[in-house]
């Protein structure tokens, strides 16, 4: 694959008397467009980084970006669970809009595949994106940079419309089914590459995993552990990467989310010994979850070692010359779980937020992000803005000189079609005064039956229909239900949910009681 890639490159200098003046002029353009490296981990909360006040877990590189680019303390995920929190990300449309708005999943049927002794699905994914919506990396794709996305997909599922290979991805590889991605140590992983030829999505057998069963003592003899191989995938593409075609990657990596598994190395030992009485936990075979020891040692050892394939990353970039050009984020796409054996109780993961991951509380949604781009970003630089993983799609357009993009890209012969977001790129540049500010921001998530709304510092909260109101000014915990004080309040913000809900036939919610006087 490299060669391939290589032979072309040095082609291309060894023929510069064939190049128009039009491919020069797009050479030197392209040159001056800024890469992209968005990096979104799994399920860590708002207060799981040393630089958001966690005092139990090592994250010094991560640390290290914060204190060299900007940190958010109120960016919001798109959602509070996975695939629909990706959705809003990829469609830039809120969960009151976008197509995907749960965890919608393809892989229980009767048709299974044998992996040495192992039984797994034939077929595995999530709902898919809408195929007639333009997602974040087709735009990207269309104006001329090359995508790589290195994780969970989540958005389709095996064989669907939409797959990575159908929706603007040119290199592609682990999990196309979230599902799948509860096992560290897996029977395989997903792949897709251009550069090798594939023509569509295809399943990487790991050999010497399946010589082993997925569940019980015998399963942590597997030693192809996906979190690296994923990882070093991504360092391979970045690796091939040069300062004359920009790029664009989705680090998608599933660290930290259950199930607590990774290899017995020196970050884990190191954890073992710090958290010399810790817990263990039996097991959820359904879920995909293995039985585990150390569970404290576990969960913080996933965070390190998330941490070191960061710092790595930037490395690599650096090596390459490429990291004054390329804005890098970090964040996580929800709130924390209790799944696998988690305990974020103990680590108040939370961040003195109310609620977990699939709750629409602070403690659901509000999630650590942070921006780095040397010479473009104030380094050591805070920003309470409130803006939400819809807007993400114009922020990067924005970033990437994607002029007129909502125009350009809304499908009018799809109903309702349209972006929510607003570009935070004046913030990260400095330029407070030229930032659009939304009215409110919306969530819906039909699980736990919660639509959120936060206006100001007014959040609405509607469990199965009723509404609850909090001032997140002085109450961020949101434990005082103050809506029987402000009814007008609560009427402004229901009357948000009615103008931002559409109806979806497979994701229900129960709207506000239909009644001005709630109380």
């Amino acid at each position: 694959m490299n060669n391939k890639i290589l032979f072309f490159s040095a082609g291309l200098m060894c023929i510069p008397a064939m190049l128009t003046a039009k491919t020069v002029k797009k050479q030197k353009d392209n040159k001056q467009r800024p890469n992209i490296i968005f990096i979104m981990c799994d399920d860590m909360g708002y207060g799981d980084l040393a630089c958001y006040g966690q005092p139990f877990i090592s994250t010094p590189n991560i640390d290290r970006m914060a204190s060299e680019g900007m940190r958010f303390t109120q960016a919001y995920a798109g959602s509070p669970v996975s695939a629909p929190s990706r959705a809003t990300l990829m469609t830039g449309q809120h969960s009151g809009h976008t197509h995907v708005r749960g965890n919608k999943e393809y892989w229980s049927n009767s048709k299974t595949v044998m992996y040495g002794n192992n039984v797994d699905y034939a077929v595995v994914g999530q709902e898919p994106y809408d195929p007639a919506h333009k997602i974040l990396p087709e735009i990207l794709h269309d104006n001329g940079y090359r995508t790589g996305l290195f994780g969970k997909w989540a958005g389709g599922y095996e064989g669907s419309a939409s797959t990575p290979d159908k929706r603007g991805i040119d290199e592609f590889y682990g999990y196309i089914c979230q599902f799948q991605a509860h096992l560290y140590y897996p029977n395989f992983l997903n792949r897709y590459s251009r550069a090798m030829g594939d023509t569509a999505v295809v399943r990487e057998v790991l050999k010497d995993n399946i010589k082993y069963p997925m569940f019980g003592r015998d399963y942590y003899k597997r030693t192809q552990y996906s979190a690296r191989i994923i990882h070093d995938k991504a360092l391979e593409w970045i690796d091939r990467q040069d300062a004359q075609h920009p790029f664009v990657g989705f680090f998608t990596y599933t660290l930290p989310h259950a199930e607590l598994a990774q290899p017995d190395d020196q970050i884990l030992e190191g954890y073992k010994k710090k958290f010399f009485v810790d817990k263990t936990w039996g097991g959820q075979q359904g879920s995909r979850y293995n039985a585990v020891e150390h569970t404290h040692a576990q969960f913080a050892g996933m965070i390190t070692r998330l941490d070191a394939y960061v710092g790595e990353v930037m490395a690599k970039l650096k090596a390459k010359g490429l990291d004054k050009n390329t804005l890098v984020i970090f964040t996580s796409d929800n709130g924390p779980h209790e799944e696998g054996g988690a305990d974020p109780t103990y680590f108040g993961r939370d961040g003195k937020l109310r609620g977990l991951k699939r709750q629409c509380y602070e403690g659901g949604i509000r999630i650590p992000f942070i921006a780095w781009w040397p010479e473009h970003i104030k380094a050591g630089s805070v920003s309470d803005l409130q803006f939400a993983f819809y807007d993400l799609m114009p922020t990067f357009c924005d970033v990437a000189g994607i002029r007129n993009f909502s125009k350009r890209y809304t499908n009018r012969t799809l109903p309702g079609d349209g972006f929510d977001g607003l570009s935070i790129a004046p913030t990260l540049l400095g330029n407070d005064a030229a930032q659009q500010h939304h009215d409110h921001l919306y969530w819906e998530f039909h699980e736990t039956n919660q639509i959120g709304v936060r206006r100001g510092d007014w959040k609405l909260i509607v469990v199965k229909g009723t509404p609850r109101l909090y001032n997140l000014a002085n109450d961020i915990h949101e434990d005082n239900d103050v809506a029987a004080q402000h009814p007008g309040i609560v009427n402004e913000l229901v009357d948000i949910i009615r103008k931002e809900h559409t109806d979806s036939p497979m994701f229900k919610v129960t709207l506000p009681y239909n009644n001005r006087n709630f109380y």
